[in-house]
């Protein structure tokens, strides 16, 4: 059997009650959220960067999260299990909403100023900027841009969201399968135009 050489349990005490003490709870990472407002404010930024490579204008960008952001409202009674595949899901039919209406409207007529940079909208660091650099990303951005849509949405919740399959293929509203083939397209497409970025 093991003993204690030199050591007192009185000093022990000491020694751990001269310790600060932690009394915060500790959270999980994985842990869902405890409510709605602490899960919509930690998906924002990434929600808007998703809306702006989708509609490639910042305002619309803005309203189309904003009107997903209220209508999660409705779905508060929720699990919140369920919210991450529901809140794109509203997202993404939001941006194909709003891509409709401006078809619509025949904006293809009036002449379109030209391209501007893009202005991310959260001012932390964010996992995009911190691996390859802000450059880096606005190409990668770019190129995103150039793929089909279904093909963009793909690789953005599966690769960027990092979300699993079902989750993706619940908020594209298709099979498992089209998820894999898009994403695989997409990033076929993608390797090719980024090619010197390795």
């Amino acid at each position: 059997m093991l003993q204690r050489v030199g050591t007192n349990d009185d000093d022990d005490l000491r020694r751990r009650d001269s310790r600060p003490h932690d009394i915060r709870p500790r959270v999980d990472a994985d842990a869902p959220p405890a409510d709605l407002d602490a899960f919509l404010a930690g998906i924002g930024a990434r929600a808007f960067r998703f809306a702006e490579l989708g509609l490639r204008h910042r305002d619309d960008a803005l309203d189309a999260v904003q009107d997903a952001m209220t209508r999660m409202l409705r779905y508060r009674h929720r699990p919140a299990a369920e919210w991450t595949p529901l809140f794109w899901s509203v997202l993404r039919s939001r941006i194909v909403d709003s891509q409709r209406r401006r078809m619509m409207r025949l904006r293809w007529l009036v002449a379109e100023p030209a391209a501007e940079t893009i202005d991310w909208a959260d001012a932390g660091e964010d996992p995009a900027r911190h691996h390859a650099g802000r450059d880096a990303w606005a190409r990668i951005a770019a190129a995103l841009q150039t793929l089909p849509r279904r093909q963009r949405e793909a690789f953005t919740l599966r690769v960027l969201e990092e979300l699993d399959g079902a989750t993706t293929a619940r908020a594209m509203g298709c099979s498992e399968g089209a998820v894999k083939t898009h994403l695989s397209r997409a990033r076929e497409a993608l390797q090719k135009q980024l090619e010197d970025l390795r």
